[in-house]
This record gives C-alpha cells, structure tokens and sequence, in this order.
C-alpha cells in the first residue's frame, strides 16, 4: 500500500523535476501546423507511444530497475548509454541529463539513503531516476512502468491543450481515448527484446531540433 502512495507522489506533476517545462517537439509541430486539433494531436501522442514509449522508453527502464536491483553499476551504464545514443536532438539529450540531475538532487533533499555511486549512475536521464526512487520505495516494475507510461501521456496531452489550445473537456477526452490502448502497450513493451530497443518517430526529431531555434517559445529548449 505504502508503495503504491510513493509512486502516485513519483509522478505526480506536482514533483520538483520540470516534466512540465518540455514539449519534445510538439510546440515547433502546432506552430508549423503539425498538429492543429484534437485527432491531430491524438493521432502525435499514438505515434510516438507505439514507436518510442514502447521500443525504447519502458523497455530501458525495466532493464535500468532490475539492473539498480542487483546493484549492477555496468549495465546501469549501458542502458543509460543506450538511451542517451537514441536521442536524436540536442534539446532531447539535454531534457534527459536536467530531469535526470532534478530526480537525484530531490533524492538527496528528501534525506533518502542512497549510495553515492547509484546516485551517480541515476543522474544520467530520468528513467534511471526513477528506475533507483522505485527499487529504494518498494515500487513493482511493472507498477513504475504504468505509471511512468500515464505521467508522459499526462505531460504529453497537457502541452498540446495548452498550445493548440484544446478545452480541458478535450484533453480528458484524449487521455480517455489513449489510456485504452495503454495496457496493451505495456504489453508490449515487455517483449522487446535488447537488440530491438530503438525509437522510429522522424517527425518528433525533426521538430524538436527546430524547436531549439524556434523564435518565441513556452517549453523549454
């Protein structure tokens, strides 16, 4: 029960790490005309969920909570690596390392005992963050993924009704219609096997590169 309540707080929108502050992408793709409405929008959030959330994102961080649970440094080093090699952009690289930094720096706040080499090793993206807060509170993997994989559609949709701008009726609509496909997701996301690990989503890429020049902006570059 305790667990459950720490991983509500992990990735409440609330938490001091800055998922609010980013849009990967999305603003450069409204601005341009991307996406201009709902099923616009809806149809980037599918995109990006079947071909990033599921063969890149939830993957690694299953492979990043059970490597903090056996405690092994060198494959928490590779995946992190492998993560970071699969961020296309600059903004991306750097969304991960300040995330990353923002989760480890309220660790230490909350006065959490972790070892200086895990903190280390999680300050290198957000899903490492995560992956150590989780072993440390008990939280079940497939638990963290759930909710990792809620807070980013959450973040994800949010943006887009505020820049699009979309009611709020909308946004609940989207997250309404998404969530239905999220359990299959998880699914599959737990059968990819390492060598399959990437993410395919061009348009993110281009867009998110063209966000960090964009002229006036709300998300962070």
């Amino acid at each position: 029960m305790l667990s459950d309540f720490r991983l509500y707080q992990l990735m409440s929108p609330s938490l001091p790490i800055g998922a609010f502050t980013y849009s990967q992408g999305l603003e450069w793709a409204i601005e341009k005309g991307w996406v201009t409405d709902q099923e616009s929008l809806q149809s980037w959030l599918t995109d990006v969920l079947h071909h990033s959330l599921v063969t890149l994102e939830l993957p690694i961080l299953s492979r990043l909570y059970h490597a903090f649970e056996r405690q092994d440094i060198p494959v928490v080093t590779h995946w992190n690596q492998r993560l970071y090699a699969n961020r296309e952009t600059k903004e991306l690289r750097l969304e991960e390392q300040q995330r990353g930094k923002a989760t480890t720096r309220l660790l230490r706040q909350l006065n959490e005992q972790f070892t200086l080499s895990d903190l280390t090793n999680a300050e290198a993206n957000q899903l490492a963050g995560f992956a150590l807060a989780a072993n440390h509170w008990g939280i079940d993997s497939q638990a963290l993924s759930a909710g990792y994989l809620w807070s980013w559609l959450e973040n994800a949709t949010m943006a887009g009704v505020k820049l699009i701008p979309l009611g709020q009726t909308a946004g609940q609509q989207i997250l309404l219609s998404l969530s239905q496909q999220l359990p299959a997701a998880l699914s599959a996301s737990r059968v990819v096997q390492d060598h399959e690990i990437g993410s395919f989503t061009p348009a993110q890429a281009i867009a998110s590169s063209r966000h960090e020049t964009q002229y006036t902006r709300l998300y962070r570059s």
